[in-house]
């Protein structure tokens, strides 16, 4: 009865179209109510104390330091190298997508950021090329979701408070399984392209890479700094967020000096106000996340789940259905924030890898993001490409169903993410 409550609430909120965060608010009450509990302060304290979090300080960090990445030309000139580098082979604009998304993925840990810029400047190139514009909106739209699975991610912080796990092996234990998704996006693109008919720019002379990779200098000096300074221990991920926001302010403004003073205000009003959105969301799931535990329903889902204890393939196969699942209705925060709780009780009594799960957990809500009718990234790459939604799904299709079978292919072959983390541990 308390799941039906718990789950009947939510759903009953968010259908007549009250907002997630409020919904979850409504959920929470409801929950109280059914408890015999219902007390508002109560639900006041924990609205506070959800977002009463060092390590969530990292995220209106790294949500400033992209958006001053963005509007400072870091993002552009990555894009530049990329261009350079690969753009003369057949499809390179294709590769192109795929190499900046992952530079750019190392920097900001915005999927949504990542892939504005990338449809920004990328995207009209490609259809000038001859590329149809469907597939490449599409193309655009899954190397953008590589951004929340490579550090430093923002939805690692989140499911790091939420789980109570080390959001630096998170991150360290991300890398590899970020790479190989753009990998996975790559072969896609490269059959999808191999019968195109487009003439492909001639090859830029050497010294045109260098003198590009030295114009990028300073914006690719920005992911090695994190990775090393956390690997190193040198500052923590939150620590990290202040170091990303720093170095975009002083490239942007000092080095490169395409943010003016001037701009500075509308940077900081527009970070403040995506991390507003993110952080009420976070505040609200923790009001659901503690009545959760107060009902015990993380101890029913186990109990149903019992049959699978034995099995953690076969377990964490069952999770990540439900998780694609879910992802077709809810962005990532708010998925991350409402199942955490739930599931990992589950993963700890079944003797899963908590970092482990944590990777594979991430990378299935990041295909949330480019899956109908909800994906936030699908609507951003439509909205700013000028791209119907029925075109930018159409488009997106093969490359999500390759980084499905990549996922599946994780969890059959747990040592595919195990194995380079502990080495960058």
């Amino acid at each position: 009865m308390t799941i039906l409550v718990f789950v009947g609430s939510l759903l009953a909120a968010m259908a007549i179209g009250i907002p997630i965060s409020f919904a979850l608010l409504v959920c929470g009450a409801a929950l109280m109510w059914q408890l015999g509990m219902l007390d508002p302060q109560i639900l006041a304290q924990n609205l506070i104390n959800g977002a009463n979090s060092y390590p969530l300080l990292a995220v209106p960090f790294f949500l400033l330091a992209g958006e001053l990445m963005n509007v400072g030309g870091l993002s552009r000139r990555i894009v530049n190298v990329a261009l350079v580098m690969v753009g003369h082979v057949k499809g390179g604009l294709g590769y192109v997508v795929i190499i900046a998304a992952c530079l750019l993925a190392a920097m900001s840990g915005s999927a949504v950021a990542d892939a504005a810029a990338l449809t920004t400047l990328l995207l009209p190139m490609m259809v000038a090329a001859g590329h149809d514009k469907a597939r490449s909106a599409g193309l655009i739209a899954s190397a953008g979701i590589i951004a929340p699975i490579l550090p430093p991610s923002i939805g690692f912080v989140i499911f790091g408070v939420a789980a109570n796990v080390s959001i630096s092996k998170l991150f360290l234990a991300g890398i590899v399984p970020g790479l190989m998704l753009g990998a996975s996006i790559w072969f896609t693109w490269w059959w999808l392209a191999r019968n195109e008919d487009i003439v492909s720019p001639p090859r830029r002379p050497f010294k045109d890479v260098l003198a590009a990779i030295s114009h990028a200098a300073w914006a690719l000096g920005l992911p090695v700094i994190i990775i090393f300074g956390l690997k190193l221990g040198v500052f923590t991920p939150t620590e990290a967020g202040v170091v990303a926001a720093v170095y975009a302010l002083f490239v942007s403004t000092v080095v490169y000096r395409e943010l003016k003073l001037n701009q500075l205000y509308g940077v900081f009003v527009h970070a403040a106000r995506t991390t507003s959105v993110v952080m009420l969301l976070v505040a609200a799931a923790a009001v659901s996340a503690w009545l959760i535990t107060v009902a015990n329903i993380p101890q029913q889902v186990v109990a149903l789940l019992q049959p699978l204890h034995d099995n953690p393939k076969l377990l964490m196969a069952a999770i990540m259905v439900l998780v694609m699942i879910v992802g077709t209705a809810l962005d990532m925060a708010p998925t991350i924030l409402i199942l955490t709780p739930v599931l990992m009780p589950l993963v700890n009594a079944s003797g899963i890898d908590p970092v482990y799960f944590g990777v594979l957990f991430m990378i299935n809500n990041a295909i949330g993001l480019i899956t109908p009718p909800v994906g936030v990234v699908l609507n951003t790459v439509a909205g700013v490409g000028k791209v119907s939604m029925d075109a930018v799904t159409r488009g997106v299709v093969p490359f999500m169903i390759a980084q499905f079978i990549l996922m599946f292919l994780m969890v059959l072959f747990p040592q595919l993410v195990m194995v380079p983390a502990r080495w960058f541990y």
